[in-house]
């Protein structure tokens, strides 16, 4: 397994693959690599001990085509010795009762398969009714969440702050 990040991510508007090249951008692509599940699936993934996955929220707590399509394939997939930081795309205003659930679902499958997960992220300056993507204390989300529909100004501060602490988290995961 490789040192470099592996970023996986699948997006169908445009949105996550904006944020995962804004990702990309500020850790620097020398030590991340790139990965649209649409066009490759998933099996760079044992190339990589730590891993970013990027996952939109559709609809009605809904997982993103692309996703739901490899899930399956997901599910057999051994995360043991890998470090993995999550990033999700939802929309607070539309789909408050579900925002981010996508991102829930996806944490849930990777810590049963034995993922270290990070990148957690504080729900403050959100505003939704419900969400699967909570840590059990509410406090948290278990990644970056954006709001591109509602937040989109946020999206570039809260990047570039997740990135510093995500490379902090691998490193010290490491240690």
């Amino acid at each position: 397994m490789s040192t470099t990040i592996g970023l996986f991510y699948a997006s169908t508007t445009g949105n996550t693959e904006d944020v995962a090249t804004l990702i990309a951008e500020k850790i620097g692509h020398d030590r991340l690599a790139l990965h649209d599940i649409a066009a490759e699936g998933l099996a760079a993934i044992d190339q990589y001990q730590w891993l970013i996955m990027g996952i939109p929220t559709w609809d009605f707590g809904e997982l993103q085509e692309d996703w739901a399509e490899l899930w399956p394939e997901l599910e057999q997939i051994d995360f043991s010795g890998r470090t993995c930081a999550l990033f999700g795309l939802g929309d607070q205003l539309g789909y408050g009762e579900w925002f981010l659930d996508a991102m829930g679902l996806l944490h849930d499958l990777l810590a049963e398969r034995g993922a270290r997960l990070i990148g957690y992220w504080p729900v403050e300056g959100y505003n939704f009714e419900a969400s699967k993507a909570l840590t059990d204390d509410r406090q948290q989300f278990v990644g970056l969440a954006i709001d591109e529909d509602g937040q989109h100004a946020e999206t570039g501060p809260r990047v570039a702050r997740w990135a510093e602490q995500v490379l902090a988290e691998f490193e010290s995961a490491d240690a």
